[in-house]
Parts: C-alpha cells; structure tokens; sequence
C-alpha cells in the first residue's frame, strides 16, 4: 500500500532561529522524524512511498541520495569492505515529488493524485508524528467498511486544566483534558481514491474533505490511547530526542520486533549472526 507523507510545510513552530532545516528533517537520535515515520510503515510492510515537497525539499533529497546504512544499522568491516548485517530502505522504493511552497495539505494531496491512482486505499500522514498504533488493525477495520478515509484519533494532548465553574462562580470541579470524551486528529490516514471527489483546488484535507465525509457518516476514526507523540514544536521534539537516547522508544516497533528474535535465538541457542561474527573475529578492522 502506497504511503504519501505531507512533508513540504514551514514548520515555523519547530524553528529555533539557526537552522532551516523542515520539520520533518529534526532529528531523533541519528535519524530525522521522517525516516522514523517511514520505518514505522515499512515494519508493517508499507515500503512505497511519496513525499509531497515544499520548503526545504532539497535537505530531504540529500537525505537520501547519500544516504548512510550504516549510520542505524551493525555491520563489519572487512579488508576495507563494509558488509552490512542489516539495511533499512534497501527495498523502499520513495518519490519526490515538489508540490509547492505554500500549498495546504489538501492541495498537496491532489498534486500527487497521479502517484496514488489504481490504488484501492493508501496511507497519509503529516510526517511529523509518532506513535505505537496497532496500523494492520486500523486498515483493516476501515477495508470492512464503505468509508472514503479514517483517521487516528487520539487524547488532546493539552497540558492545561478544564475547571467546572457554577452559578456562584465556585469551582465544582478540575479535570484534565484526557479525562474527557474528547478526541483529537491524530495525523495517520486511511483513504480511498474518492478522497480526492472531496478535495477543491488549494482546499485543506480536514475541513474541505474530512468535514463533509463526516457529515454524510463516511469518515471513520480509530480510537488510540496507546503512545502517541507530535514533533511539531522545539519542546516536543527536545522530548522526543530525550527518550529515544533514555531507550524508551515505543514508536520503534521495528527494535521490539528485533528484541523478541534475539531472545527465542537465544532460547534454542543457535543464532547463525552471533557465529558469523565469531568466525569473522580475527579479520575485523575496527575504527
């Protein structure tokens, strides 16, 4: 299933006054937000990308026409040969495609229609978020249904108080937003072709097409109280960056899966990589 990234925007929340770099180009660790964003998909077997350019496209275009694997991936190197022990876009296959400066999300959307046609429902996403979402469960849930799109819906994420206030002007109560029946667009799409029946010239996804869908009972929204995280300001980002190197990173979905086969290899206690290496040992060159 094709997989289109709105990744072309200013980011002005994001900027810290140094760099230029676009929002989705920050990095978590040694990656930026977007390759999380697209090793999330990949981990669900969603490798065909398209990324909808704007400010900053050629950071983004750099990024991967020199693109290091061994920058998250073990390797050995070997007589000055580096052999990699894993890879991560080796079968990704990514278009870019520039769909202007100043375009909203809806307007970018339709700029790529070409890329996504034939298509029985794609993926869409901000390109800026990240989160543990069970993907398999919300696409199948939305192929049993006639919707034209879903979306993620999640807990404001507000850290500000909701005061109850009577007659008298006394507090009756203080809760917080989580606590209440409320939901929020969580920025992970699924969309049929139709989408696009919705979408006016330079109109915006939510309000030209999500709202009207909405109000003929056609849009659908996975529920998610799991983990869930925006990068879409400094702060957010800084926190984002925090817990990836306190190795608590639930959006790496990839690393859990890793972990688990490490252990039953290590369970049977035949783990053909821990062998190659050992066998390798002596002609290693280390750096």
């Amino acid at each position: 299933m094709k997989v289109v990234l709105f990744c072309g925007g200013y980011g002005m929340r994001m900027r810290d006054g140094v760099s230029d770099l676009p929002k989705p180009m920050h990095p978590v660790g040694p990656r930026p937000l977007i390759w999380h964003v697209m090793r999330y998909y990949a981990h669900f077997g969603h490798t065909d990308f398209v990324l909808c350019l704007g400010y900053g496209a050629h950071h983004i275009k750099d990024f991967f026409l020199t693109y290091s694997e061994t920058a998250s991936n073990d390797f050995v190197l070997r007589g000055g040969d580096v052999h990699l022990l894993g890879s991560d876009i080796s079968d990704w296959t990514i278009t870019f495609v520039h769909t202007g400066l100043d375009s909203p999300i809806g307007e970018r959307l339709r700029r790529v229609r070409r890329h996504v046609a034939g298509e029985e429902m794609f993926l869409a996403n901000y390109a800026d978020v990240l989160t543990d979402l069970p993907l398999n469960d919300m696409i199948e849930k939305f192929r049993r249904s006639d919707a034209v799109g879903a979306l993620l819906a999640v807990p404001p994420q507000s850290a500000f108080h909701c005061v109850d206030v009577d007659d008298d002007d006394r507090v009756s109560g203080i809760t917080t937003l989580q606590e209440m029946p409320l939901w929020e667009n969580g920025g992970y799409f699924v969309l049929r072709p139709e989408i696009f029946d919705y979408l006016p010239p330079n109109g915006d996804l939510i309000m030209d097409a999500c709202r009207p869908l909405a109000e003929e009972g056609r849009l659908m929204a996975y529920r998610h109280r799991g983990f869930w995280q925006p990068a879409d300001t400094v702060k957010e980002r800084h926190a984002l960056e925090a817990a990836y190197h306190a190795g608590d990173r639930p959006w790496m979905l990839w690393e859990h899966t890793a972990d688990n086969a490490d252990d039953e290899l290590g369970a049977s206690g035949s783990d053909p990589l821990h062998a190659a290496l050992s066998a390798l040992q002596g002609t290693l060159v280390e750096r």
